[in-house]
């Protein structure tokens, strides 16, 4: 198996140097270094949120690189071994990590996609296509070679299978073994053909053989894994095998196991596990009491149940008998009430594989015990018979024994189970089985009575339900070996073939007679029961009466449960007359088993239960069991098919566990046979064919009334609704939330009902004398999708929900409120629009507000000064926004209340509550969309139409004092706190003042009209921004809708907020501002040149440090590019950048200095360099002289600001060079073209690093660092002044580190190789702060793969540097030589 596993490693070289990708994408780490990628891969929120939140790995990708780049001569086979080599030690169990995921998906990925190829390759060769271009068996065979390891690692197997104190290696090993069983049961077929090679298949037969034998050791109650996987296994190996007999030839395939014996000890190691089985939870006595006992054995997976029917359906007669009469006396003579779920489904697994024989041999001595038990015993009358005990009247209670009790609680659930699939054969005990069931429900124990209920509803299942029989039986046997079964696929069938179909179980005349006895008996009596006790309260006693209805209830119930939907269905309504059945058509055709009862007797259940339910919610409202009860029985009744539909559901999750391990491909390669679709043994097909008959039965009239809109639920449906409605209102929870369960079931069906339940919901959350229970049970209901997708298309309902959340705040319950509060935000989560014709109905419908008076209500609610709960308000601006964007392009949709509510929301900016500025924010970014004063590239001064909401805009911000106001109001929003360390940008969410619930009304759920900023942020010097784009969006659309005059009324507010003290203040200017520059309106170059360039002046010889990174977020924002790809170049961007190249004046401090170098790299991160203008080639042309001839500056603030500037400026040129350009057709001086082709630059930092270093180190070498007293030269690259070099080479590690952290280094390669040695040989000095940086730098180098012809030259400064003369540089060699290597090991 492990060396399966290292099949894993060996998958991908897809160019010369994928080994390198590989090993980092799959996060090993790199010799003895760190796995984690030292890079940021944080993304946005908003786009986090598009995608799934599943961990990807590229391992898919890689497994099909490797997979589709082996071919006839190709080297990706030497490559895939050489990666074998190197990953393999991270497949053992003992060397887990982060890397273990993304592995294991690159082993799976990589023999499923082995497996498809070899498929597509064998049909296209079926085919006659080109043979030439597939894999060749000597390829295939050397790909799959490390799988071939199996064979020779069979002993790890053997002991493992022999060690049972190695828990973890014997589940590894069965598991395995079932995994492969048909290819191992295969193998050995095609092999024994081959006369040459009969040892071969004895070594699969001698593993299968052996694991079948030695893993019965794995049967252990204290070791569920292990047990389980012996189940596995066991069902696995005995799907292959026709049949289990021991004198037969067919059984040759294992000659050396005895199956009669292996019979014998494979049920007494059974018995002893169901003896010490131990339930995992307490047993549930009460009404939900199941018969299942809660091991591990039935809830950690099918494999039990499956195993035994498979078991049990393979055996011959004889060893059938043998296996029969050992479970008999087992069942007979033992009593477990920890394994009631285990026995029954071991004796269902006799009775489903011969029911004849294990009828007489298993269910009748329980039925006989079970009758002996009850009699003497106490009885109420309640269950059928009219005849009561004397003593049940008395005042004290009659009891049985607790050990009687629990003994016939146990036969009778196993006895439920082990019937589940008696058919016909149960008849012969027909009599018995009414006695047993009457004189269970007439006992005076509750625990009697419902597992009385359990045989009941077994036994009609058994008699009128449709079932596969004889599933597990081989019918078909393999054409090579008839002891081996062959398994089939459903598309290889062709019409001229006979379907071997499976057999089912159809009702006799006598079983659908023996079910309508036993609904005469428990269900039309039991109602008639009901009836009268509710009628005539014959009870004098409370008490009795309690017990009276639990019985009646209990059998109605059990009726219902087990005939599923052999009672007809109601019948519907079609334009206000009864509809007969018959004619009314079908979508889906199905049926779970023979009809039995009427249509008149479901009827007549309905109106009985309804009664009832009145009943008991006048007189036993407290009475959760009863309530509970009758809700069951409701749901049986009103959701027609709806138990068949639980039952698919369950049982198809089981299907897929069992059914892994018992697949075999459609390209069979060991026995050359292929099919057209996976094969399967049949009893899985025959199991498959079961749940879709369920299915298609749960289904075959429910979407009927769903698509027709003139057939309506019957008059005894609507009572079930009414009263579940009314008990979703409980005030017992769990009453409540059962009852809404059913309620909305019978409501998705009939969508016509839905309005009516949300009118008298909604008016409970209205309604102020609504209790707590009420309003919670109420807005239970409404927050399902279900009703939410029904609020788009009813507009009384619409209405009435939002009006009726809007005005429940008088509600004084925690609860309740939050119970509210999270019905808004789940419908805020799901709101989809409104559909067009509901303001049509609206402006029309008399009962209700049309939709203009419903967004004047609502808009009306949504001002601070009505004295409405802030949080209510906050909903009310929401509902305002969602039906304006809702309804902004419907032509019956008034233009002025889409003004009116934009103008709602840019007063609400100002607003006192900050929920509602946010959601002010978020509003405006949404409404303001027209634009007509934005210039387009073609037009700079074209009149546009006014927009339509430039009216009632302009009105507003021109009001005095408002945007001082506001932008005082927005400052507020900007919580600065001092240890803040991480960015925040664009998420004002995460202010403390907003919980969750707050954040997803406030923010607009799909806010991804922006992605701002487009490139990676990775500059520490600009540390924590509180910068929110979202704020400069409005701006900036605020100013392209009314245009120049939200300058000048912006402008004097601007100044002040700008000079202000407060970083707060500053951060709104930056955002107010930086909205504003890149709005590209007619008339901003006019303002540019009258205020703007001078603000943006001052600002940058402003000495204030703290909201550097607002101001740099600021001009990042107003020169990002515009445009789907972000190419298109703002209005004022070269206005902007020639602002900030201007020289600073002499006098200003360092910090002015790395400001302005801050700004410029923030600046410069946003420009296109593919498609620079001439202006922009030539200011980085200029820029990078002042860059190198400032490397050595003073300040350390300075030198970072200058290194993480040039990594910019020139990665940007060299991604420039890198397209083609026509210099002499761009107008560049030659100077220009000399400096972008020659790149002068890259010569002079290399070359003079190196002079440096060797300055450096021999300065190092002495103990006293003299400073010399020289003057600095002006390029301060004095060789003289050791300081002076340091600092240049400060600033040169700065460059490196911000170019492998921005990953801009791909365009600075050959920079990076030729000053690797500065990078090595400076990792230890006597200057701390170098050693720092290069550390850091070397650190980051390790992650960096070199391409050709880089490589080369790195290989030759790594070899000079392994022979360096500093012993310091030779060891930081060989320390990146580790990780070199590891990532560059590759074939020569």
């Amino acid at each position: 198996m492990f060396g399966v596993i290292s099949l894993a490693a060996g998958a991908l070289f897809v160019v010369c140097h994928g080994l390198s990708n590989v090993i980092l994408k799959l996060q090993v780490p790199v010799a003895n270094g760190n796995g984690s990628y030292p890079f940021s891969v944080d993304v946005p929120r908003n786009t986090r949120f598009l995608f799934s939140n599943k961990a990807v790995t590229p391992a898919k990708a890689i497994a099909k690189s490797v997979v589709y780049l082996l071919k006839v001569g190709s080297s990706a086979q030497e490559h895939f071994e050489k990666l074998v080599n190197l990953l393999e030690q991270y497949y053992h169990p003992s060397n887990g990590g982060r890397w273990t995921y993304s592995l294991e998906r690159f082993l799976l990925y990589l023999v499923i996609t082995f497996q498809k190829r070899l498929q597509y390759e064998q049909q296209d060769i079926d085919n006659n296509r080109q043979a030439e271009l597939y894999l060749g068996r000597s390829e295939r065979m050397s790909f799959v070679n490390v799988v071939l390891k199996l064979i020779d690692r069979a002993s790890r197997f053997h002991l493992a299978l022999e060690t049972m104190t190695a828990t973890h290696q014997l589940k590894t090993a069965v598991t395995s073994v079932a995994f492969a069983g048909r290819s191992l049961f295969l193998t050995s077929l095609s092999t024994s053909a081959k006369s040459d090679d009969l040892a071969g298949a004895d070594v699969f037969i001698d593993l299968l053989s052996i694991s079948l034998s030695n893993a019965l050791l794995g049967m252990d109650a204290n070791d569920p894994p292990k047990t389980l996987a012996t189940m596995q296994l066991i069902g696995s190996i005995f799907s292959n095998m026709a049949t289990l007999e021991d004198n037969t030839e067919e059984c040759s395939f294992m000659p050396s196991i005895c199956f009669s014996e292996w019979l014998d000890e494979f049920l007494c190691r059974l018995f002893s596990l169901l003896l010490h089985l131990e339930p995992s939870s307490v047993l549930n006595e009460g009404l939900h009491s199941s018969a299942t006992s809660g091991t591990f054995l039935v809830e950690d997976g099918p494999y039990y149940f499956c195993m035994l029917e498979i078991l049990l359906g393979r055996l011959s007669k004889s060893l059938y008998n043998q296996a029969l009469k050992k479970i008999s006396k087992f069942v007979r003579t033992n009593i477990l009430p920890g394994a009631i779920a285990e026995v029954g489904l071991l004796c269902c697994a006799c009775v489903h594989s011969n029911p004849e024989e294990a009828v007489v041999s298993l269910i009748e001595p329980i039925l006989s015990s079970v009758i002996s038990s009850l009699k003497g015993t106490p009885v109420t009358g309640f269950g059928g018979s009219g005849i009561s005990d004397p003593s049940v009247s008395a005042k004290a209670k009659p009891t049985i024994s607790p050990a009687l009790e629990t003994a016939i609680d146990y036969q009778l659930k196993i006895l439920s189970v082990a019937i589940s699939y008696g058919g016909p054969a149960l008849l012969r005990y027909r009599d018995q089985f009414k006695e047993a069931i009457i004189s269970a429900f007439e006992s005076p124990s509750w625990k009697v009575n419902g597992a009385g209920d359990h045989v009941l509803r077994s036994l009609l299942g058994s008699l009128v339900l449709y079932y596969p029989i004889d599933q597990y039986k081989c019918i078909l046997h393999h054409p090579d070996a008839a002891g081996l079964e062959e398994w089939i696929s459903t598309k290889d069938y062709v019409n001229d073939e006979p379907l071997i179909g499976p057999k089912w179980h159809v009702p006799s005349k006598e079983e659908v007679h023996f079910a309508n006895e036993l609904l005469n008996l428990h269900f039309q009596s039991a109602l008639d029961d009901l009836l009268r006790v509710c009628q005539t309260k014959m009870h004098s006693d409370p008490g009795i009466e309690k017990e009276h209805l639990k019985v009646t209830l209990l059998r109605v119930d059990s009726s219902l449960q087990g005939v599923l939907s052999c009672l007809p269905d109601f019948r519907p309504s079609r334009n206000g007359m009864v509809e007969d059945q018959g004619h009314i058509s079908f979508l889906i055709a199905g049926s779970t088993g023979s009809s039995v009862g009427s249509t008149e007797l479901r009827e007549k259940a309905a109106e009985i239960i309804h009664t009832a339910c009145k009943y008991l919610i006048e007189e036993k409202s407290d009475d959760s069991i009863l309530l509970i009860l009758i809700i069951r029985i409701m749901d049986a009744l009103g959701n027609y098919g709806n138990l068949e539909y639980d039952e698919w559901s369950h049982h198809r999750q089981a299907w897929k566990l069992e059914s892994a391990a018992i697949i075999e491909p459609p390209i069979n390669f060991i026995v050359s046979s292929h099919s057209k679709g996976k094969r399967r043994p049949r009893w899985a097909l025959t199991d498959k064919a079961y749940m879709h008959s369920t299915w298609r039965s749960s289904q075959s009239s429910y979407h009927l009334y769903r698509t027709s809109g003139n057939i309506s639920p019957s008059d005894h449906a609507i009572l079930l609704m009414d009263d579940l409605l009314n008990l979703s209102l409980h005030r017992y929870e769990t009453v409540r939330g059962l009852a809404g369960k059913a309620l909305l079931k019978m409501i998705k069906r009939w969508p016509s009902m839905i309005s009516k339940c949300v009118l008298t919901l909604t008016e409970n959350i209205r309604n102020p004398n609504s209790p707590e229970y009420a309003v919670l049970g109420s807005c239970a209901v409404l927050a399902t999708q279900t009703v939410l997708k029904h609020l788009t298309m009813d507009p009384k309902a619409f209405s009435s929900f939002l009006l009726g959340i809007l005005s429940s705040s008088h509600h004084e319950s925690l609860k309740a409120q939050k119970a509210i509060n999270e019905l808004f935000v789940k419908y805020n989560i799901h709101f989809a629009g409104v559909s067009r014709s509901i303001f049509k109905t609206l402006d029309n419908h008399s009962d209700g507000p049309d939709f203009t008076n419903l967004v004047s209500q609502i808009g009306s609610m949504s001002f601070d000064s009505t004295g409405l709960h802030w949080r209510y308000n906050l909903m009310a601006n929401r509902v305002l926004l969602l039906l304006a964007m809702a309804s902004r392009n419907d032509p019956h949709f008034s233009p002025s209340i889409l003004s009116e509510t934009a103008g709602h929301f840019l007063k609400n900016l100002k607003s006192q509550l900050p929920q509602t500025r946010i959601l002010a924010i978020s509003a405006l970014n949404t409404l303001l969309k027209e634009s007509p004063y934005k210039l387009s590239a073609e037009e700079k001064a074209k009149e546009s139409p006014k927009s339509s909401l430039e009216g009632a805009l302009s009105q507003i911000f021109q009001e005095e004092g408002f945007f001082n106001e506001t932008l005082n109001s927005l400052s507020h929003v900007h919580i600065i706190s001092d240890t803040e360390s991480a960015s925040s940008r664009g998420n004002h969410g995460n202010s403390s003042f907003q919980s969750l619930a707050d954040k997803s009304i406030s923010r607009f759920y799909f806010d991804f009209s922006a992605s701002w900023p487009r490139t990676p942020s990775w500059i520490s010097l600009l540390g924590s921004d509180t910068f929110y784009s979202s704020f400069a969006r409005i701006f900036k659309r605020l100013t392209q809708e009314c245009g120049m005059s939200v300058l000048l009324a912006l402008k004097s507010t601007l100044e002040e907020f700008a000079n202000a003290k407060e970083r707060s203040k500053q951060c709104v200017a930056a955002e107010a501002f930086a909205g504003v520059l890149h709005s590209d309106v007619n008339g901003l170059l006019g303002a540019w040149d009258s205020w703007m360039m001078v603000q943006l002046q001052n600002i940058i010889l402003a000495p204030t440090v703290e909201s550097i990174p607002e101001w740099a977020a600021c001009i990042r924002y107003a020169v990002t590019g515009k445009g789907k790809y972000g190419t298109k170049v703002p209005l004022l961007r070269q206005k902007i950048l020639d602002c900030l190249v201007t020289p600073l004046p002499h006098m200003v401090t360092t910090t002015v200095v790395a400001k302005r170098y801050a700004f410029l790299s923030a600046a410069l991160i946003e420009v296109s360099p593919q498609k620079m203008p001439v202006t922009e080639i030539q200011l980085h042309n200029k820029l990078l002289k002042e860059l190198l001839a400032n490397m050595s500056h003073s300040s350390a603030q300075v030198r970072e600001a200058i290194g993480v500037t040039l990594s910019v400026l020139c990665s940007n040129i060299r991604l420039y060079r890198s397209f083609a350009h026509n210099y002499s057709h761009e107008g560049l001086d030659s100077d220009v073209v000399n400096q972008v082709k020659g790149e002068s630059w890259v010569q002079f930092l290399t070359e003079q690093a190196l002079e440096l270093v060797m300055n450096i180190q021999k300065t190092s070498q002495s103990d006293n660092l003299e400073i010399p007293t020289d003057s600095i030269p002006e390029n301060g690259l004095s060789n003289g002044n050791s300081q002076d070099d340091i600092k240049w080479m400060e600033t040169l590690f700065h460059f490196i580190i911000s170019s492998l952290k921005s990953g801009r280094s791909s365009y600075l390669l050959d920079v990076i190789v030729g000053l690797l040695y500065p990078v090595i040989s400076l990792q230890e000095t006597s200057n701390k702060d170098l050693s720092t940086l290069a550390k850091a730098a070397f650190e980051l180098l390790k992650w960096r793969i070199f391409w050709e012809p880089h490589l080369q030259k790195a290989v030759s400064v790594i070899l000079s540097s392994a022979n360096d003369f500093n012993w310091r540089t030779r060891s930081a060699t060989l320390t990146y030589l580790r990780t070199f290597m590891y990532r560059y090991a590759i074939p020569a």
